[in-house]
C-alpha cells in the first residue's frame, strides 16, 4: 500500500495515500482495534452538516472568508452525497468524548477541500473546527442524527403499522371472540376491539415520541470546551442552529445551557426511554398474534397469518410465526440497549460526558432495528392476517365464562356453581344451568348472548 507522511502536533504518521484522513484519525485507527462496529453513517452525515452550518456560521459572523466558507460547504455536501464513503474507519469504542471522529471529519473536509483547490488553503483545526470543540460538535451531532432518525425512519415506519392495524380492526370489528386474562378464559369482545388496543398503543407511543423529539431540538453548538463559549463568537451558537435547521430542514436551537448540553445526556434517555415504551407495546403485539395463530390445529387457532417460508428441517408442513420471532428479538436488543444508555448517560463527570459515542450507537441501532422490523411485520404479517372464524366460534361456544351474564340476574355464587359444575362433567352452561334449576331455558337464550356482552 503507497503512503503519505501526514503530521500533527505530536509528529509525521504514515497514512494511506488514497484516503483523505490525517494523522489523527491514522493514530485513532491504529490505537484502538476494538470490535467492528464503526462511527455511524448517520453520525459522519450529522457532522457534514453542522460543519457546514458553522462555516456558514464563522462566514456570516466575519471570523471566516468567502473562499474557505464554500470550500468546507462544497465538501460537506460531498460527504452527505457518499462519495467521501470510506475516510471514515474510526469505532464506536474509541475516546469518550468523540474527539477522534470530530477530528476525523475535520481532516478529510481539510484535505479534499484542499485537492480541489490545489492548495493548502484549509486546517482541520484553525478552519474546518473553528469556533467549535470536540465537546460541543459530538453533542450537536447526536442531536441531529437522534432527531433525524426518528423523524424519517421511526415515525413513518410506525405509523404505516399503525395504519395497517387500522384497517384490520375496522374489517374485524364484528367478529365476536373470546376473551383471555391470565391466559384463562375471559368475557368476550370482537376482534376488531382486540386489535384496536395494538392499534392504541402505537397511538400513545407516537404522541411519546413525538414529545420526545423537542429536546432533542437544543444544540450544544457554541459551548465550545467546558460550556463558556471560549473561542467562538457570542452568537455563533444561534447562527448555526438557524442553517443547521435549513440545511436539515428540521427545527433546531441553540441551547439555554451549553453547561447541561455538553455533560448531561438526559434527552437522548428521555427519547429512547419513549422507543422502549414503542418496543414493550411491539413486544405484546407480536406476542399475541403468534399466541392467537398459535395451532394450527393443536392451539388456539382463531387467526391465520401469511405462511411465509418453511417452519422446519424436520418436519414436513409447518410454517412458525417468524415475523413475530424476528421483531420480538429486536424489541430485546433495545431494551438492553436502553440499559447501557441510561448507564453511560449517568457516568457525566464535570463539565462532560465521556460514553457519548456508545450512547448514540445504542440509539440509532434501536431506531434502525425498529423501523425495519416494524416494516417486515407490517408487510409480511400484519397485511395478511385473517379470521379463522370456525376456531373463533367453537372456542366463543366452549367459554364456561359466558356465564358471566347471568351473575346479575342469579347473583355471583349461583353462576359459580353452574360454571363448576358444567366444567366438571363436561356440560354446556345451558345444560348445567337447567340441571341445577337455577334459570329457565328461555331466560338463559335470553340473557347469555355473546353479542350482546361485548
Amino acid at each position: 500500500m503507497d503512503f503519505r507522511i501526514e503530521r500533527d502536533t505530536m509528529g509525521e504518521v504514515k497514512v494511506p495515500a488514497n484516503k483523505y484522513w490525517g494523522a489523527q484519525t491514522e493514530r485513532s485507527f491504529e490505537n484502538f482495534k476494538i470490535g467492528h462496529k464503526a462511527m455511524p453513517n448517520e453520525i459522519i452525515s450529522a457532522f457534514s452538516v453542522l460543519k457546514e452550518a458553522a462555516a456558514k456560521a464563522n462566514r456570516e459572523l466575519g471570523i471566516l472568508d468567502d473562499k474557505r466558507a464554500d470550500i468546507i460547504i462544497k465538501v460537506c455536501k460531498e460527504i452527505r452525497e457518499g462519495k467521501l464513503d470510506g475516510n471514515f474507519p474510526l469505532v464506536i469504542y474509541q475516546t469518550g468524548s468523540g474527539t477522534q471522529s470530530n477530528m476525523n471529519v475535520n481532516e478529510v473536509i481539510s484535505n479534499r477541500g484542499n485537492d480541489i483547490c490545489k492548495e493548502k488553503l484549509l486546517h482541520p483545526n484553525d478552519h474546518v473546527n473553528r469556533s467549535q470543540s470536540s465537546n460541543d460538535t459530538f453533542p450537536t451531532a447526536m442531536h441531529i442524527a437522534a432527531a433525524t432518525i426518528i423523524e424519517d425512519r421511526l415515525l413513518p415506519s410506525l405509523r404505516n403499522l399503525r395504519d395497517s392495524l387500522k384497517d384490520l380492526e375496522v374489517r374485524y370489528m364484528n367478529i365476536v371472540k373470546i376473551g383471555r386474562t391470565h391466559l384463562q378464559d375471559a368475557t368476550p369482545l370482537t376482534l376488531g376491539q382486540e386489535i384496536s388496543g395494538w392499534r392504541s398503543m402505537l397511538d400513545h407511543t407516537e404522541e411519546m415520541i413525538v414529545f420526545s423529539l423537542k429536546p432533542l431540538r437544543e444544540i450544544a453548538l457554541g459551548g465550545t470546551a467546558v460550556g463558556t463559549g471560549l473561542n467562538a463568537h457570542k452568537d455563533f451558537g444561534s447562527v448555526s442552529a438557524k442553517y443547521i435547521s435549513q440545511i436539515t430542514g428540521k427545527k433546531f436551537i441553540t441551547a439555554p445551557n451549553k453547561f447541561h448540553s455538553l455533560t448531561s445526556k438526559d434527552a437522548i434517555v428521555y427519547a429512547h426511554g419513549a422507543i422502549k415504551a414503542l418496543a414493550c407495546d411491539l413486544m405484546k403485539i407480536a406476542n399475541d398474534v403468534r399466541w392467537l395463530s398459535s395451532g394450527p390445529r393443536c392451539g388456539i387457532g382463531e387467526i391465520n397469518i401469511p405462511e411465509n417460508e418453511p417452519g422446519s428441517s424436520i418436519m414436513p408442513g409447518k410454517v412458525n410465526p417468524t415475523q413475530c420471532e424476528a421483531l420480538t428479538m429486536v424489541c430485546v436488543e433495545v431494551m438492553g440497549n436502553d440499559a447501557a444508555i441510561g448507564i453511560a448517560a449517568s457516568q457525566g463527570n464535570f463539565q462532560l460526558n465521556v460514553f457519548m459515542p456508545v450512547i448514540i450507537c445504542n440509539f440509532l441501532e434501536s431506531s434502525e432495528l425498529l423501523a425495519d422490523a416494524m416494516t417486515s411485520f407490517r408487510k409480511k404479517c400484519v397485511v395478511g392476517i385473517t379470521p379463522n372464524n370456525e376456531k373463533i366460534k367453537e372456542n366463543l361456544n366452549k367459554s364456561l365464562m359466558l356465564i358471566t351474564a347471568l351473575t346479575p340476574h342469579i347473583g355471583y355464587e349461583n353462576a359459580a356453581e353452574i360454571a363448576k359444575l358444567a366444567h366438571k362433567e363436561r356440560l354446556t352452561l345451558k345444560e348445567a344451568s337447567l340441571k341445577l334449576g337455577l334459570v329457565s331455558n328461555e331466560d338463559f337464550d335470553k340473557f347469555v348472548s355473546p353479542s350482546k356482552m361485548v
